[in-house]
């Protein structure tokens, strides 16, 4: 396994919207489309896509979520000072 991985997320203010969110994901929403529409950060415009990262770039609690995730796997929410991400791992 390699240290570097490529994910995407979808970053939002309040807990309440992070969980609406979680809840269409879980019904089948594209993960693209959510993030375009409700994500708070510049990676909207690629449907959240960070490309790829190692270990020390991301802040600590996203970080240990996303490595512990596997391929095609979307992570709970996630609280960082940024607010609550919903993460996916692409690769």
């Amino acid at each position: 396994m390699g240290d570097k991985i490529r994910c995407a997320h979808i970053l939002v203010e309040k807990m309440s919207v992070a969980q609406q969110v979680l809840d269409r994901l879980k019904a089948g929403e594209s993960f693209s489309k959510l993030a375009a529409e409700y994500s708070i950060d510049g990676t909207r415009k690629r449907g959240g896509d960070l490309g790829f990262f190692g270990h020390g770039m991301m802040v600590r609690p996203f970080e240990e979520a996303a490595f512990k995730l596997n391929v095609g796997e979307i992570s709970g929410l996630v609280k960082t000072e940024f607010g609550y991400h919903i993460i996916k791992r692409l690769e």
